[in-house]
């Protein structure tokens, strides 16, 4: 894999050399471009680097761009020449050393063409890797070589599974203090459920990091020069030798109960090549079932450059990829257009470069650029042309293309084409992240859009004069088209406006950007959580709706159960006709279900929205005059607030999923702290003089925390938190928003007639 002795091996070195020597030039750069821009697609790659907080994804990506010739100065995340990483481009990134934004870049690695988004750890900013991971073909797992599986380690693992994105774990950190890249193997084990083994064992660890060994190729590798460029090959040191053979055997143990081809050839006991190897891990890796493990320090220009090795040998190619569009034209125009059609999958699209097929893109992330909005899309099929017209399938809007772009962070270099497998951007596109762009516009087709969380905090927010509401309009409006999960509402009740997101840093983001970016001070008050009203039990009910004032009057009668959903699905809302007859014409049941969300959007015991409940509309009655769309709508309101006065409801709240750092000797006051805000220890671990807590706290009771702990920790103490499910609150919590609320209302606790658990 490393020597440089066959005719591919000397093309691999010298675009490797030259695109280091193009990378200086700004013209030559334009032609390491266009030379990016045509590779057939198995010689492309799109992949994502995820990972916990302060894992090193952004060094990572950093270490890559200098070693593939993309950038020609490698700068540090925290770094004291204040230029910061390439890949953080925004001033507030460079300031706080934290990634807020997903950034893309591409660039050249032995021939291949890689495509790469790097992903920030924050769950405060989880829909940033929700859309990158949408859109790509495979991932790098990053985790450190101190803190192993994290809580966000486990979002990340399960936004792969959902959109089924094979992935390399690369332990990172190995030169840290306290480094176990053994003790994180197991932890991905048996906390992600990974078939996992090494591809790659540590020579040395922490301060005594010197090079790796690489179990397939059976050989040791050093990085040397001034910036781990040098890659020297040599002999496995005499005392890992023993310890190298172990692993090597355990990887292919591994691998062969992943893939059938290597399972035969050890259950056979024949010795597989080097080949065998690599093809079996590839195929595994594919299909999810075998995760490769590679070890290095991004820091320390270790370990690098066989990773990106690994992404050409064992990630996907577009083509490798399987990629559905679903249309509810089913004409013989569709089939013969796109090929093979299935009833579940959809329409399975061709990621064949070349225009034969009709184009087909994805928007998964909006920005607002210098020239306009930025709008970030994946080509899955066809090609397009600078120039040419394009359709939005959801609002059916014709856009002229006037210019084409790649994109390398916050630099734009400019294309006259794309093709299946490219991520590329184009201006002055009025849409929404998730929209399905197509050239074809008779073709009713759009692709499986992007999961957005629901925001989980709320706070007030207001600018500090009066005179800035032209300038917060504007911001607001553009965040909030940029990231769906950042919400604005105005309260007619409390006559604030209340904006939600993922957290409190998530919110704290948004404000400072208002002030940076547009001038704009703002303030944001006390945190709301998202609390939830639900049904405790099933309730029926019998409303008739009738209103006579001359004319033309309102009739309508609905009878049904109102019915709690089961604790898993207490999110949700659920409305299920079981009508049978004439008694509710079916026009008219769409009113009715109109009028049952409109009541969930606030419940009357504290004015947060109903969830979990079902609406089971059974019979009815209706007037052959005066019944209508308006008048079930209304019977339904009435409805569902005659179960609020007979029914026994009762409150809900976010629990998150809390993991706590710290050192051993604050394990007691951590744990009294956690206590007294309401929570559930889940599980502990211990490290070398360090303890990891894992409990479910009420959001609620969470704000605030973190100078807690850092207060009681003496600055030692770390969390992360995540949500994990909504649940009953407290009596107490309960009694005090009702109470709350009424006294917001004017209402004494005399008139409060609402039933609770």
């Amino acid at each position: 894999m490393y020597s440089i002795g066959r005719k591919s091996d000397y093309l691999a070195k010298f675009v490797e050399t030259g695109s280091k020597l193009l990378a200086k030039c700004p013209k030559c750069m334009s032609s390491f471009a266009k030379f990016a821009e045509h590779k057939d697609l198995d010689h492309i790659r799109n992949i994502g680097i995820s990972a916990h907080i302060d894992s090193g994804k952004t060094t990572l990506t950093e270490r890559i761009l200098y070693y593939t010739g993309r950038i020609k100065e490698m700068h540090e995340v925290k770094g004291k020449d204040n230029v910061g990483a390439t890949m953080d481009s925004m001033e507030l990134e460079r300031q706080r050393g934290i990634t807020i934004q997903s950034a893309a870049t591409y660039t050249l690695w032995k021939d291949h063409n890689i495509n790469i988004i790097d992903t920030p750890g924050h769950v405060d900013f989880t829909v940033e890797v929700e859309r990158a991971l949408r859109v790509l073909d495979g991932a790098i797992l990053v985790l450190c070589a101190v803190g192993g599986v994290q809580s966000q380690t486990l979002t990340v693992n399960r936004q792969m599974k959902r959109y089924s994105v094979p992935c390399l774990a690369f332990i990172n950190k190995l030169d840290r203090m306290g480094a176990n890249p053994y003790r994180v193997l197991s932890q991905m084990r048996s906390k992600l459920g990974h078939n996992a083994a090494f591809l790659q064992l540590p020579i040395g660890l922490e301060s005594k990091t010197a090079g790796i060994v690489d179990l397939v190729q059976e050989k040791a590798l050093y990085f040397e020069g001034n910036y781990g460029e040098v890659i020297r090959a040599d002999e496995i040191p005499a005392d890992m030798r023993s310890e190298a053979q172990e692993r090597r055997q355990e990887l292919i143990e591994h691998v062969s109960n992943a893939d059938d081809t290597l399972g035969d050839m050890f259950l056979e006991e024949k010795v597989p090549t080097v080949d065998d190897i690599m093809g079996a891990i590839r195929r595994a890796c594919l299909r999810r079932t075998f995760t490769p493990v590679l070890v290095g320090s991004a820091l320390k220009n270790k370990g690098v450059q066989p990773l990106l090795d690994a992404v050409l040998s064992f990630l996907p190619s577009p083509g490798e990829v399987k990629n559905y569009a679903y249309c509810q034209d089913t004409a013989q125009g569709a089939r013969q257009q796109f090929g093979e059609v299935s009833s579940e999958d959809g329409i399975l699209l061709s990621p064949e470069r070349s225009d034969k097929s009709p184009f087909l893109a994805l928007a998964f992330k909006l920005e607002a650029g210098r020239y306009g909005q930025l709008t970030y899309l994946r080509c899955y099929q066809g090609a397009l042309k600078k120039g040419e017209n394009i359709y939005n399938a959801r609002t059916k809007k014709k856009v002229r293309v006037p210019r084409l772009v790649r994109l390398h962070a916050n630099e734009m270099e400019d294309v006259n084409d794309v093709y299946a497998g490219d991520i590329f951007a184009l201006f002055g596109v009025d849409c929404a992240s998730g929209d399905t762009f197509v050239t074809n516009q008779k073709l009713n087709l759009a692709m499986e859009s992007i999961y957005v969380p629901d925001p989980v905090v709320s706070m007030s927010i207001k600018p500090k004069d009066n005179n800035d509401r032209d300038s917060f309009g504007k911001a607001v409006s553009r965040f909030t088209k940029e990231d769906p999960t950042f919400q604005l509402y105005y309260d007619t009740d409390s006559k604030e406006t209340i904006v939600s997101g993922m957290g409190e840093l998530h919110l704290e983001i948004y404000a400072q950007r208002m002030e940076r970016e547009y001038n704009c001070p703002v303030i944001l008050g006390k945190p709301k959580v998202s609390f939830r009203e639900t049904l405790v039990s099933p309730c029926e009910f019998d409303y008739l709706h009738k209103k006579q004032s001359g004319g033309a009057g309102q009739y309508a009668r609905v009878t049904g159960i109102l019915e709690p959903l089961p604790m898993h699905e207490n999110t949700k809302l659920e409305f299920s006709d079981e009508t049978t007859g004439t008694n509710v014409p079916k026009q008219f049941v769409p009113g009715i279900e109109r009028g049952f969300k409109l009541m969930a959007e606030k419940g009357l015991l504290t004015g947060n929205r109903l969830s979990g409940i079902k609406f089971r509309l059974l019979d009815g009655a209706h007037h052959i005059v005066d019944s209508s769309e308006l008048a079930f709508m209304l019977a339904a309101q009435g409805a569902v607030k005659e179960v609020f006065e007979k029914g026994s409801w009762h409150i809900l709240e976010p629990i998150m999923s809390v993991e706590v750092t710290a050192p051993d000797e604050f394990q007691g006051a951590v744990m009294g702290q956690l206590s007294k805000r309401h929570a559930v220890i889940t599980g502990t671990d211990n490290n070398e003089g360090w303890f990891i807590l894992q409990a479910e706290v009420p959001l609620n009771d969470m704000f605030g925390y973190a100078s807690e702990l850092r207060s009681g920790t003496q600055g030692k103490g770390e969390f992360s938190m995540e949500y994990c499910r909504y649940a009953p609150a407290l009596p107490e919590v309960q009694e005090r928003l009702m109470q709350d609320y009424q006294e917001s209302l004017g209402l004494g606790p005399s008139q409060q007639k609402r039933k609770k658990n």
